[in-house]
């Protein structure tokens, strides 16, 4: 049994030898050979790009952590009513990391601190810029309802701007078409309608202007806008009456009659049939269809249920 185990320590011994040989050799076949500098430059460059890859990771993250921060702020000086400050902070995180996360968050919250600071053209402006460079982003309608806002708190400030509140018409109804389901479309719908309500309004001051002036053509004209172009507010009573009115004065029966016809197809319980039916009486007239004017052809798309 001794002579086994000695044999066997003896052949371990040899094969040990024999291995660290063969490695002393390849070393130093390594190291003399062409492909050294080769084998070491890639050993030197997988370690540096390892390093350049965690001097990345550092630098993204610190990045990170400053817009954040600088993201914070903005929220703290939105919560002190400070809306401008914020807008600054805002705007910082948008100029100094563009491409971070952070930074679509900052640009929709710049909008909403430029319309709290009634600042209604940097709403636009900033709206715009979420919209191009985010277009299938969940806020989208959000930034569209602002722009709208924008228009509409202006109208209903300066109260006479009538291109303003043909901008915030059009905002609002492609709120209502490209997004129905969104949150923002139901106060789209109200505000879509008001501000109709609004410019027919404006036009039927416009055109009581002209007819206390005798001027009945462009009071017609005006009169005739609301009731082709706002046929769903409220002021188309008063514009089928205003057009009796005018058509009587200068002695165009039958348009007077048709107009009357439509009024009272359509408002006869208002107090503006009211006055109109007194007024065709006492000219021994009454509310009828008749002739081939552009009022004829509505009288006979309401009779048909196809207008109104």
């Amino acid at each position: 049994m001794f002579f086994k185990d000695s044999l066997y320590a003896k052949r371990q011994y040899v094969f040990e030898a024999q291995t660290q040989s063969y490695w002393r050799n390849l070393q130093m076949t390594w190291l003399k050979g062409p492909v050294t500098p080769l084998v070491f430059s890639l050993i030197f460059a997988l370690f540096s790009n390892c390093s350049d890859n965690q001097v990345d990771i550092a630098n993204n993250t610190s990045e990170d952590q400053a817009a954040e921060e600088i993201f914070n702020s903005g929220e703290k000086e939105i919560l002190r009513k400070r809306y401008s400050d914020a807008a600054e902070k805002f705007t910082e995180v948008e100029r100094l990391y563009p491409y971070s996360d952070w930074a679509k968050r900052a640009l929709i919250m710049q909008v909403y601190s430029y319309h709290k600071d009634q600042s209604y053209d940097n709403v636009v402006s900033a709206a715009n810029r979420f919209i191009e460079f985010h277009p299938n982003d969940k806020d989208v309608p959000y930034a569209y309802y602002l722009i709208g806002l924008s228009y509409y708190d202006r109208v209903l400030a300066i109260g006479r701007d009538q291109e303003l509140a043909k901008e915030a018409l059009k905002v609002f109804n492609l709120i209502k078409e490209e997004y129905p389901e969104s949150e923002y479309a139901a106060n789209s719908e109200i505000r879509f309608n008001f501000l109709r309500d609004h410019l027919a309004s404006k036009e039927m001051e416009v055109g009581r202007y002209y007819l206390k002036r005798s001027h009945y053509a462009p009071a017609i004209n005006r009169f005739r806008g609301v009731v082709e172009e706002f046929s769903t507010t409220s002021q188309v009573p008063e514009a089928l009456h205003r057009l009796v009115e005018a058509y009587l004065s200068l002695g165009l029966v039958n348009e007077a009659q048709t107009a009357g016809a439509i009024l009272g197809y359509n408002y006869r319980s208002t107090a503006w049939y009211d006055r109109t039916f007194e007024l065709l009486s006492s000219k021994g007239l009454k509310p009828k269809s008749l002739g081939n004017s552009w009022l004829n052809q509505i009288y006979r798309q309401v009779v048909k249920g196809q207008w109104l």
